[in-house]
């Protein structure tokens, strides 16, 4: 596959308009505002060894800046994002850091990522990362390990 390919088919999601007018994503069903839009642009560059600059880059439009679920893209998704800060509370008070590894990559394919509303982060990384499989490792574990630090006591 292509990098030009590999970059359009996986893309960031963003609402500009939401974004603009600074609203919060509703807690319930998602369903769009009226008038708001997913604008999809190529996945920038990000330093692979910050989870936290990676974050912000690649989920906080959907999951929000403080991983709950909130950002300003979720009300124009179809699923509401899953709240991050979870995790381990879902799964007996351990992280579930190798399941979580896996998704990012796309191994888990669940039905929401891996869509046009989730991207699967393996190949995206692997396309910035200029095809290094240590580099995407790292963006990963990386990433997980950020996770991690985001989780409710």
């Amino acid at each position: 596959m292509s990098l030009r390919i590999a970059v359009g088919v996986v893309t960031v999601l963003f609402v500009g308009c939401l974004v603009a007018s600074g609203q919060a994503a509703p807690t319930g069903a998602a369903n769009p505002p009226a008038g708001s839009q997913i604008k999809h642009v190529p996945a920038g560059y990000t330093s692979p060894s910050s989870g936290k600059e990676m974050y912000g880059a690649y989920c906080a439009s959907c999951h929000g800046v403080g991983g709950k679920g909130d950002g300003p893209a979720a009300p124009a998704l179809k699923a509401v994002p899953t709240n991050l800060t979870t995790l381990a509370i879902k799964n007996g008070g351990r992280f579930p850091a190798s399941h979580v590894a896996t998704e990012i990559q796309g191994g888990a394919m669940l039905p929401a990522h891996g869509s046009k509303e989730m991207p699967v982060w393996g190949p995206v990384f692997m396309t910035i990362s200029g095809h290094s499989t240590t580099q995407v490792q790292l963006r990963v574990r990386n990433l997980t390990t950020y996770l991690e630090s985001i989780q409710v006591k």
